[in-house]
């Protein structure tokens, strides 16, 4: 049996994340539309695993995914089918095939995500979908001041909306704000991510950046033993998956 890897790249604002979470939620996901492909390509039910569960509306340069298929087509037939069946805004870019024991979700290594907030004068009709506009230009010294304060290993939990009983201790690599005359962007890479956890960082920050809370809530925030929380998620359209490291 064959272990088939795959680079995509979506726009997210249509779907309902990469998958289901739950009852009653949306079949219409970025990983059915996939397994969709896959079994009129092969014939076969397979199981689809990524390097990354993205939320709805998150977008993605180079998602990583696998399964395992006993089909013989060359891997370009492989790559040629999926771009020809699948819509136009999900496309394979990359198709390998890897030993049998590789996975996307367990070999992951690193992940990073991009989120992309707008600054010019005029909020941009045609980057709308991609970009989160901000009405007020935030203070990028209080927003890197209280991003060194998320570097390195912490209690994540007041930072997501997990509801599982798993473990919310992630580890952040990197957290980098640049800006040009038209975009402030941050980028964010860490061993893992909890449910909405990028998306509330990132608003956390903007709330520094504007004065609305301050630096030093950082380290509050993270304290399990207190009671202090993440600001609501920042807006989805904004938010891409960059890469994920193996």
């Amino acid at each position: 049996m064959r272990n088939i890897k795959l680079t995509i790249e979506y726009d997210g604002s249509r779907y309902s994340g990469w998958q289901r979470l739950g009852k009653g939620e949306s079949d219409n996901t970025i990983e059915n539309k996939l397994l969709e492909v896959i079994s009129k390509m092969t014939g076969e039910n397979v199981e689809l695993f990524c390097g990354c569960r993205t939320e709805a509306g998150v977008h993605a340069y180079a998602q990583i995914a696998n399964f395992k298929t006993n089909t013989k087509m060359k891997l370009y037939e492989i790559k040629n089918y999926f771009n020809r069946y699948l819509p136009m805004d999900i496309a394979v870019i990359e198709v390998e095939e890897m030993p049998e024991r590789f996975s996307a979700s367990l070999n992951a290594k690193a992940k990073t995500y991009l989120y992309r907030i707008a600054i010019g004068d005029v909020p941009s009709v045609f980057d709308r979908k991609y970009t989160y506009y901000c009405f007020h230009m935030p203070k990028l010294d209080l927003m890197k001041q209280a991003a060194a304060n998320l570097i390195g290993k912490h209690d994540f939990k007041d930072f997501s909306s997990v509801k599982k009983n798993k473990s919310t201790l992630k580890e952040i690599y990197s957290i980098d704000i640049y800006q040009d005359a038209k975009e402030i962007q941050i980028t964010i890479k860490a061993n893992d991510f909890l449910h909405n956890m990028a998306r509330m960082m990132i608003s956390t920050l903007l709330e520094i950046g504007l004065e609305e809370r301050k630096p030093e809530e950082i380290t509050s925030i993270l304290n399990p033993e207190l009671t202090d929380s993440g600001s609501a998620p920042a807006s989805s359209q904004g938010l891409f998956l960059q890469e994920i490291e193996y």
